[in-house]
């Protein structure tokens, strides 16, 4: 049953999340439960803004291919003959099977259904027995193909083929990062993605607050990141992405039990970068973690307002995989922050409940908090640009 809460007042509110975050209320509750106002989200949101499936180098070689999905639609990334990258839809165009699963390299893409074959660039080569129907050419039949583009290393695709380009509003963000230098990072492909019963946007701001941080994670697993030592680069007008940097008690520090990197640092880093964490979000769909030695990344799969997936991986500096007892100190970091991720998933879980609840009011903001305002200066933008299409367009 519809809801109706998709009206003027109700968009007009939003201008109270907006402003400095001393001044700022948090978005309405029905914003992360609703699942009208997701609907509308999908059209402000997911079919006009760059959503990352993976990394460049899942797909090296000729015949390489990995699928996945955004907003349920399902998608195929595949490497071309020509070494071309491409991202195409995976559903058939003679009875919407798909035709493809997981991962892996192959000459075409067959649908296990009737046999239809596609080429690596989304082409129909071959469509058995059907000579005898009335005006078909399968020149005209093909896989739809999606907007692509690289940053950092990272394939994003866009819905929406007349989007501009991501680069150009990433720099702020790129500039941070250079010395990280990250579409030459080394990291393994990472296991399916998981499902989560909250929202997209609880996972995503939990991901770059800071002022969780030395509350929820006290202990000597996490200490040496105080909250108190969190700052946030101003972004410019326009911006797709936004920063939260965090001083650490000493340099190099990691997330183990040593506190301290244990694999190869970036080699690249200032002493100012080794003396802090990083965080990055790129909206709706990547979250970057980062210290001196590793990259942690989170890619976030909308499906519906209470429900999301999660692909984590991981970069380390070129060469690093190749050291000494690569995996064992890898397994140390990662059991660490496995343990750390635990605790966000509860909690995250909890907030979910307690959105729905009658007594979830807009509540304030600490100023360790900047990256949710941030998060919502972005998000307002695009919900009330998409409000005064629709009434433009009724």
């Amino acid at each position: 049953m519809s809801t109706n809460i998709l009206t003027d007042a109700f968009f007009e509110g939003f201008t109270s999340s907006l402003g400095d975050v001393t001044e700022a209320e948090t978005l309405p509750p029905a914003c992360y439960t609703d699942e009208e106002f997701f609907e509308f989200e999908k059209d402000a949101l997911f079919n006009r803004e760059w959503l990352c499936v993976g990394r460049e180098d899942w797909v090296k070689s000729p015949g390489d291919y990995f699928t996945t999905t955004h907003i349920g639609e399902p998608l195929i990334i595949s490497r071309t003959r020509e070494g071309e990258l491409k991202a195409l839809s995976a559903v058939c165009q003679h009875r919407a099977m798909l035709v493809a699963e997981g991962r892996g390299n192959t000459k075409a893409f067959v649908c296990p259904y009737h046999h239809w074959t596609y080429g690596l660039d989304g082409r129909l080569v071959g469509a058995p027995a059907m000579s005898k129907t009335c005006d078909f050419d399968r020149n005209d039949v093909g896989l739809p193909e999606i907007k692509t583009e690289i940053w950092e290393g990272f394939i994003f695709v866009n819905f929406d083929a007349d989007a501009p380009p991501l680069a150009p509003r990433l720099t702020t963000v790129s500039e941070a990062l250079v010395n990280y230098d990250l579409p030459n990072a080394e990291g393994a492909v990472p296991e399916e993605p998981q499902s989560y019963p909250w929202n997209w946007k609880v996972m995503m701001e939990n991901n770059n607050d800071g002022y969780h941080a030395t509350r929820l994670h006290k202990g000597p697993l996490h200490d040496f990141i105080p909250s108190e030592l969190a700052t946030f680069p101003a972004m410019p007008e326009g911006s797709a992405g936004y920063l939260r940097f965090n001083g650490t008690l000493h340099p190099d520090a990691a997330f183990n039990p040593l506190q301290k990197a244990v694999l190869p640092v970036f080699p690249k880093l200032t002493p100012e970068e080794r003396h802090r964490a990083m965080f990055a979000n790129i909206p709706p769909s990547l979250s970057l973690v980062i210290t001196s030695d590793m990259v942690i990344y989170l890619i976030l799969h909308a499906e519906s307002a209470n429900s999301h997936s999660m692909t984590i991986g991981w970069l380390v500096a070129p060469g690093a995989m190749s050291e000494p007892l690569f995996q064992e100190r890898l397994d140390m970091n990662m059991r660490t922050a496995m343990e750390i991720t635990e605790q966000d998933l509860h909690v995250d879980k909890l907030v979910q409940i307690g959105l729905k609840s009658r007594f979830s009011v807009r509540g304030r903001y600490s100023w360790q908090e900047r990256a949710q305002s941030d998060l919502n200066h972005w998000l307002v933008a695009r919900y009330q640009q998409e409000w005064q299409r629709r009434k433009a367009a009724s």
